[in-house]
């Protein structure tokens, strides 16, 4: 089957399967609604700005898994240096966030995304905007695709690894791709979907955008 129509049949599936996960998943995503409205109180969705093909933003839907303002709070508590990174144990991850993360479920809004065209089932996960800024020149052909639900680096270390090796995991899935690779993709992702919680690493790409981006607005 060549590539076009690889690509036709993608765009198909990801819309059929994300308007019947919306239907059939439908009293999940009521039940995690009232969990986290009760657990962590409110907002239960977030809308982050993400980076999507070619870098054009979109406001990604998820479900709220860390406390408010998590950023601000980790810089207050000394966590991690990395602005967008998680730590072993953080307390910033609500009761039901640490459920939710390991599973996955907070992600199940993002059929949202991709039943508009915003996402795909699979694909690089999006980064937010403010990450995307300090990308490279090669970095940016991660964004020559819509990003993915779940993706190669998500099965394949998610949260364990740091840019240098998801980078180079995205553009392999990018130069081998094919709906074969997409479906084992899939199997791989319910595969992990109870696994003990992963322990985050400091992403040091992270800590070295923030600290330039500082050195920067320090120097304006």
């Amino acid at each position: 089957m060549s590539r076009p129509i690889q690509l036709g049949v993608k765009w198909v599936v990801d819309r059929v399967v994300a308007a019947a996960g919306l239907v059939v998943l439908s009293p999940v995503l009521a039940a995690i609604w009232l969990w986290v409205r009760i657990d962590a109180g409110r907002p239960v969705f977030l809308a982050q700005l993400r980076a999507g093909r070619n870098g054009v933003p979109f406001r990604l839907f998820k479900v709220r898994s860390m406390v408010p303002n998590a950023v601000e709070v980790g810089q207050d508590l000394g966590l991690t240096e990395d602005p967008f990174g998680v730590v072993p144990g953080d307390p910033r991850i609500t009761r039901s966030g640490r459920i939710l993360r390991r599973t996955g479920l907070d992600e199940l809004p993002q059929l949202v995304n991709i039943l508009a065209g915003q996402m795909s089932v699979v694909g690089p996960r999006p980064d937010l905007v403010e990450q995307v800024v300090h990308y490279s020149e090669s970095d940016r052909r991660r964004l020559s695709v819509r990003p993915g639900l779940t993706g190669w680096s998500q099965t394949h270390g998610r949260e364990e690894i740091g840019w240098p090796e998801r980078i180079e995991q995205d553009l392999w899935y990018i130069d081998h791709w094919s709906l074969w690779l997409d479906a084992k993709i899939v199997f791989l992702t319910f595969a992990q979907l109870f696994r003990p919680e992963p322990e985050p690493v400091e992403d040091e790409m992270n800590i070295e955008r923030a600290r330039t981006a500082r050195e920067r607005g320090n120097g304006s």
